[in-house]
């Protein structure tokens, strides 16, 4: 307890120095942007360090996010909808519940006493004749849609709700997901999981129709006001900023403190227990009686919830959904990075690891520039030449010392600056 107080005291004073440098514009950016990673992280940390499951699909997850906030919160498209689109498209939904239902049929063959081969042969033949079906009605509508309309366009609702239909998509496709791939194990399911991730992104970058594509969605609406209504209220623009981020940034933290609170319940009673008996040991679970694949699947949808919403506030805050910027060091690697650091299956830690490390891969590139500069500067008066290509090289320097601080934690705190604590009694009961 002590150490989690004096390394939370250490990292708000490093946020205090970074927004006495920086300013209060900045460091409140910074501060909406780290708190809803550390939501996702949060996500992570109850795959991982809850239930052992190696999701290295990050990236979909928060796609999916990112897209539902956008399907809802964006203004309405008046050309799509005055015009045939919607027909088409109901048209085209209509042809993939009844390729839904064939296939479903064919899977359940065997009542009606058609079995082994003739079964395997029957469910081929659905698939195939739902998939002719579904795209002669799809094709057509994303023909007429682009031509006529450019793409569907959002619902023009409040953002918040977005947020929920986010978390909400997101446990869709993990349950989905989870159903397919969490018979897999360890490695085996993080191959799986940044398979389905590459398909995520892949269908949302040429979704043109609905998504815009590379072409992106701009601007989104705030939940707040944003700074420009504050200007038009005569606020100064510098100040407008301010209010405007910690606006944004109190519903965020109300939303990850009542996340964490749901979670720490959760997990300090007899279902954190099961899950950490399944996470050590599995087999043994399982022959207690414990059905594992059900509670993995659980936890599995419950993290990719937080997953989701925490991509749809970071696409609410920027503004703007651009499919083609979604890379996994900045959407996976990172967010394992953070609840590695932090400390897997304690949630202080996957939320210090979370603010710790987003702090620190966004200022690791203007430091650097700072430095390069200054050496630069002293090395051309020396007459050694200055330093070329000085903005890329602070980029790269990102990588570097996310590295260093990866080595360092892992060599003086392997199991996280704030590792999992396991009372003695969760211990012999589990």
């Amino acid at each position: 307890m002590q150490r989690s107080f004096i390394l939370f005291a250490g990292l708000f004073a490093l946020f205090a120095v970074i927004g006495w440098v920086l300013g209060a514009a900045n460091i409140s950016l910074l501060l909406v942007q780290s708190f809803a990673y550390a939501l996702i992280a949060l996500g992570l940390n109850i795959q991982w360090g809850y239930g052992g499951l190696f999701n290295f699909g990050i990236m979909g997850f928060l796609m999916l996010g990112g897209f539902a906030v956008t399907f809802i919160s964006y203004p309405i498209n008046g050309t799509f909808w005055n015009s045939d689109g919607p027909i088409m498209l109901a048209r085209a939904a209509l042809a993939f519940a009844a390729g839904m239902l064939l296939v479903v049929g064919a899977r359940n063959a065997h009542r009606i006493g058609i079995r082994g081969g003739w079964k395997t042969a029957l469910l081929i033949v659905a698939w195939s004749v739902a998939y002719m079906v579904y795209r002669s009605q799809i094709d057509p509508a994303v023909e007429y849609i682009e031509a006529n309309a450019g793409w569907v366009g959002g619902l023009g609702l409040h953002p918040v709700l977005g947020w929920a239909f986010g978390g909400l998509l997101a446990a869709g496709i993990a349950y989905i997901v989870g159903r397919i791939c969490l018979g897999l194990r360890t490695d085996y399911l993080a191959i799986a999981t940044i398979g389905i991730s590459e398909i995520i992104r892949a269908l949302l970058k040429n979704m043109d129709w609905l998504t815009r594509g590379t072409l992106t969605v701009s601007p989104l609406p705030w939940p707040t006001p944003v700074p420009q209504d504050l200007q038009a209220q005569g606020i100064s623009i510098a100040s407008s900023f301010i209010i405007a981020r910690l606006g944004y940034l109190a519903i965020v933290i109300v939303i990850l403190a009542l996340a964490f609170f749901l979670v720490q319940r959760a997990y300090g009673g007899p279902w954190g227990r099961m899950m950490r008996a399944i996470r050590d040991n599995h087999i043994a679970a399982a022959s207690m009686g414990k059905n594992v694949t059900a509670r993995q699947l659980e936890i599995f949808i419950l993290g990719s919830v937080m997953m989701g919403i925490g991509g749809a506030i970071l696409v609410s805050f920027s503004q703007i959904y651009d499919p083609g910027a979604y890379q996994p060091i900045n959407h996976t690697f990172l967010i394992w990075v953070m609840v590695i650091v932090g400390g897997a299956g304690n949630n202080w830690g996957a939320i210090f690891g979370a603010l710790l490390i987003y702090i620190t891969w966004m200022i690791s590139d203007p430091v650097a520039q700072f430095l390069f500069n200054n050496i630069s500067e002293r090395t051309s008066e020396w007459g050694w030449g200055a330093i070329p290509e000085i903005q890329s090289r602070a980029s790269q320097m990102r990588v570097l010392v996310l590295g260093l601080v990866i080595t360092t934690a892992l060599r003086f705190a392997p199991r996280g600056l704030i590792p999992e604590v396991v009372k003695r009694e969760d211990a012999r009961t589990a």
